[in-house]
C-alpha cells in the first residue's frame, strides 16, 4: 500500500456492489457471488462453483470526490496444464459513465486445471493492490468493474475522500442468463462482454448470470432468477446442453417449460426474452459432447471438437438446429397466453455470414470483435423499435 495520500478505508458492503446476488464474508474481506447461498448449496460440480464466483458484470459503484482509489483483492487465476500463462484479469474504471482506465492485480491464488483429466488443484497466493489516480476532485460516480474471468475476493477499498453509495439513477434492471459466451469468453474486458456492451448501449443496469459451461436449465438458477428483482429478463439456451450432452429431446422441452414456469412465478408479466443459440458450425448438426483438442495447447492454441454421432439425432440427441426449432415452437405455444414472452433467433446475433468474417477462434467462443458485434445487435434487436425490451 502506498502512503502519499490520507487514505480512508471503507468496508465493501452490498450497497456498494451491483451485479452480485450475494456477498460472502471471508477471513480477509468479502467474496461476491452471482448465485445465492441456497443455490450454491445445490451446485453439483466445481465448474459451476467456479463460474458463479467469477464476477462477470459485478462492479463496485460509489459517489466520491476522491482523486485516487486503491482496491486490495485476492484473485484466483486459472492455469491450464501445458498451456502458456493466461493474461491477468482486467479491472475497468468508469467515471460518470465514461471509461477512465484499467488495471490488473498480479499474483493471487492459482487454480491449476488439467483439461485432459479434469483434475484441479489450488495454490494459495498473496493479496494484491490496484490503483487509479489522477481523478478530478469534483463529485463523481465511480464504477470499478471486476474481472469476468477471475474469482475476486475484495479485501479493502481505500480512497483519499469519503465515499457513499451512488444514487439510483432510475434505470431499468436487465437480468440475463446464458453460457460462457454471455459470461465473457474471450472479451477484451469486463465492460466489453456482449451483455455489458448491450446494457451500456441501452442504458440499463445489468445482472449477468452468464455461467460458463453451466447454462443447463438448472432449477436453482431458475429460482435465483425468480427471486431477483428485474424489469427485463432474457434467457439464452442451448450450447451448453449440447456441449455436455446433458439431455435428450424428450427431456429438453419439459425442462424449458419448467425453467420458464419458475421464472414466471416471480415475474408474471415482466418482458421475458428467450434467445436460441448463436451459430456454432461444429454443433449445428452434430450432437455433443464437446471435447478439447490439446494437440497445440503448448503454443496457446486450444480448439474444441464435436465428438457425437450425427446419426444419433434420430434417438433424440440434441444439436443446435434441433434446439432452435424447439425453442421457437415452445415460445410460440406459450406466447398465446403470455404476451410478454418473446423469442430471438441466435442466428440474428451471429450467423453464417458473421462466421465467414469473424470465425470462432477455438470453434466455440467468440473473440473480442465478435462480442462487440453481438452486443450491438442485441441492443438493436431487443431494446429498440419492436424489440422485446422496447
Amino acid at each position: 500500500m502506498t502512503t502519499d495520500h490520507d487514505w480512508i478505508t471503507t468496508p465493501v458492503t452490498a450497497d456498494l456492489l451491483r451485479g452480485a446476488l450475494d456477498l460472502e464474508p471471508t477471513e480477509r474481506g468479502v467474496l461476491p457471488h452471482r448465485l445465492p447461498a441456497r443455490a450454491r448449496g445445490q451446485i453439483p460440480d466445481g465448474q459451476l462453483a467456479m463460474a458463479e464466483a467469477q464476477p462477470s458484470g459485478v462492479r463496485l459503484v460509489f459517489r466520491t470526490r476522491a482523486t485516487a482509489v486503491e482496491l486490495d483483492t485476492l484473485p484466483t487465476k486459472l492455469v491450464y496444464v501445458g498451456a502458456p500463462p493466461r493474461p491477468d484479469g482486467v479491472y475497468e474504471l468508469v467515471v460518470d459513465g465514461r471509461p477512465a482506465g484499467w488495471a490488473s492485480v498480479i499474483g493471487g491464488n492459482a487454480m491449476t486445471v488439467d483439461m485432459a483429466t479434469g483434475a484441479a488443484s489450488t495454490r494459495p497466493g498473496a493479496v494484491g493492490t490496484l490503483r487509479f489516480d489522477g481523478l478530478s476532485d469534483g463529485v463523481k460516480d465511480v464504477e470499478i468493474w471486476l474481472p469476468y474471468d477471475e474469482t475476486t475476493e475484495l479485501v479493502a477499498l481505500r480512497t483519499d475522500a469519503p465515499v457513499e453509495p451512488a444514487p439510483d439513477r432510475g434505470r431499468r434492471v436487465w437480468l440475463h442468463h446464458g453460457s460462457s459466451i454471455s459470461h465473457g469468453s474471450t472479451a477484451a474486458g469486463p465492460t466489453s462482454t456482449w451483455p455489458a456492451l448491450a446494457a451500456s448501449l441501452a442504458g440499463v443496469e445489468l445482472i449477468n448470470l452468464g455461467l460458463s459451461g453451466s447454462a443447463l436449465l438448472d432449477p436453482f438458477t431458475a429460482r435465483a432468477m425468480r427471486d431477483t428483482a428485474a424489469d427485463l429478463i432474457s434467457v439464452k439456451i442451448g450450447i451448453n446442453l449440447v456441449n455436455t450432452d446433458a439431455m435428450r429431446l424428450r427431456a429438453f422441452g419439459p425442462a424449458v417449460h419448467g425453467f420458464l414456469d419458475t421464472v414466471r412465478d416471480g415475474h408474471p408479466t415482466t418482458p421475458l426474452l428467450v434467445v436460441s443459440p448463436l451459430l456454432c458450425p461444429i454443433h449445428e448438426d452434430t450432437p455433443g459432447p464437446t471435447a478439447p483438442d490439446l494437440s497445440d495447447i503448448g503454443a496457446g492454441r486450444l480448439r474444441f471438437l464435436a465428438v457425437g454421432d450425427p446419426a444419433e439425432r434420430a434417438s433424440g440427441k440434441l444439436t443446435l438446429r434441433v434446439i432452435r426449432d424447439e425453442l421457437a415452437r415452445i415460445v410460440e405455444q406459450r406466447a398465446a397466453e403470455d404476451p410478454n414472452l418473446h423469442h430471438l433467433d441466435g442466428l440474428d446475433l451471429y450467423g453464417e455470414a458473421d462466421f465467414a468474417e469473424l470465425p470462432l477462434p477455438d470453434q466455440l467462443h467468440p473473440d473480442a470483435a465478435t462480442h462487440r458485434r453481438i452486443g450491438e445487435r442485441f441492443a438493436k434487436l431487443a431494446f429498440t423499435a419492436q424489440g422485446a425490451f422496447a
